[in-house]
């Protein structure tokens, strides 16, 4: 008897979950088809019933991401620079960056998505423009740059202090480094009200 249509949508949710766990905890190279199939209970034959390859998994798995953070944005007041204070302050956290199962793969997958091809770079950019209208969303013009421009520095910090933050094994230098990039952030959007 064939599985049903939902029966296959459940089973490729569940490697791409499967797959984003693994590839924030070890990067794309560092997992197999093998191991990622194992950790969603299946085999590897399987894997080519829902996936041509590896990068096709991964560049959904980056697009997957992307929605899942843009529902939960969803669901955020659009109330302005408090809005964007709380997004840094969640971003730029202890809490996100221990998070390794379920972290940005902004953060997380850098270096592997630069050598990626073009669905995996594609995917990775929709992630990126995803946060960046987040935080245009809720900005105004203000020192001569337009809330893109703000938008785009404020990605640039958040993520950019999460890299750093996890590349180092020095929980005191960590908690140093998110706690100056959400602050210097915070500031930048300008003053509470």
């Amino acid at each position: 008897m064939p599985y049903t249509a939902e029966h296959k949508q459940e089973t490729r949710k569940r490697i791409v979950e499967s797959a984003h766990q693994l590839f924030n905890r070890r990067g794309f190279a560092g997992v197999s088809i093998d191991e990622i199939m194992a950790r969603a209970g299946l085999t590897r034959g399987g894997f080519y019933n829902h996936f041509t390859a590896k990068e096709d998994l991964y560049a959904e798995t980056l697009l997957a991401y992307s929605q899942r953070r843009a529902d939960d944005n969803a669901g955020l007041p659009e109330c302005g620079p408090e809005t964007a204070r709380h997004m840094v302050n969640r971003y730029v956290s202890r809490v996100h960056l221990d998070d390794l199962d379920d972290n940005c793969p902004l953060m997380a997958l850098p270096s592997d998505v630069a050598h990626a091809g073009g669905a995996a770079r594609a995917a990775y950019e929709a992630v990126l423009e995803t946060m960046v209208s987040f935080f245009e969303m809720n900005l105004e013009a203000r020192d001569g740059l337009s809330p893109r421009e703000q938008a785009l520095a404020l990605s640039a910090t958040c993520v950019g202090a999460m890299v750093l933050a996890r590349t180092i094994d020095n929980s005191e230098l960590e908690d140093e480094i998110c706690k100056a990039a959400a602050a210097f952030a915070c500031n930048a959007i300008g003053p509470e009200s």
